[in-house]
């Protein structure tokens, strides 16, 4: 029997305003499909998940920072399509470099930690 290798430690980290997550995971996500993409449909698509649940997650962070992270277009030929702005752009890389630096800083910890589980 061959011993099963475990996956790597995750937290999950989320940034809050109020009562509103202003990013975390599934955001960050998002933000960088919309970049990718250059469209919330397109995002959505990408991550396998409704564009309504994609636009709700969009139009939650447009709300909870003071200008929009993402902004939208409105049809035309090719039927419009959204863009990531500076700030959002600023938002991703610092939300990535705190995700970074939580995971380093428990880095050891969880080795011992896993050093005491049975498989």
């Amino acid at each position: 029997m061959t011993k099963p290798t475990l996956p790597a430690a995750s937290i999950r980290i989320r940034i809050a305003v109020g009562d509103n997550i202003a990013i975390g995971q599934g955001k960050a996500d998002i933000l960088a499909a919309v970049g990718r993409t250059g469209s919330i449909s397109g995002a959505a698509r990408e991550l396998a998940m409704s564009y309504r649940k994609a636009w709700l997650l969009v139009d939650e962070m447009n709300q909870c920072f003071r200008s929009p992270v993402v902004v939208a277009t409105k049809g035309g030929l090719r039927g419009g399509g959204a863009q990531v702005t500076a700030l959002g752009e600023e938002a991703l890389a610092r939300f990535r470099e705190i995700q970074a630096k939580a995971s380093a800083a428990i880095t050891e910890d969880v080795r011992a930690f896993r050093k005491k589980l049975l498989v």
